[in-house]
């Protein structure tokens, strides 16, 4: 009677690790959180793998996410002169996808005011 072979046996250590890296194991991950009083004012997670990135907003006192999406090439340089990419809202509880998005900087707020590319509020243009 045959012995039943565990998948184990017949794969060495280096054979399995590199059979899970090739299942895509890599990505990107950025996370923003801001507590204040024993809660989360803000709280925002996004991930980016095989060119897929998706956003979720655990949390925001204004119940919405206010995303801005930087090109990488603009990343915490207030002055950067390239448009963001992309701006877009998530409420409370809530994901959104966006497909080709690769390499890019998150900035991520409780309110709509326009955010430069080191996620600090742009300053407001006075009018007469």
């Amino acid at each position: 009677m045959r012995k039943p072979i565990a998948i184990v046996e017949l794969l060495s250590v280096p054979l399995l690790c590199m059979f899970l890296s090739a299942c895509g194991m890599d990505g990107t991950s950025y996370s923003n959180r801001i507590a204040g009083n024993g809660h989360d004012v803000l709280y925002s997670k996004a991930i980016a793998k095989d060119g897929v990135a998706r956003f979720e907003c655990k949390a925001s006192s204004s119940g919405t996410c206010y995303y801005t999406i930087f090109p990488e090439a603009c990343a915490g340089k207030a002055d950067c002169a390239l448009v963001p990419l992309q701006r877009f809202t998530v409420k409370t509880g809530q994901t959104r996808r966006i497909a080709g998005l690769d390499r890019f900087r998150v900035c991520v707020a409780i309110d709509a005011r326009p955010l430069r590319a080191d996620c600090e509020p742009a300053a407001q243009v006075a009018t007469r």
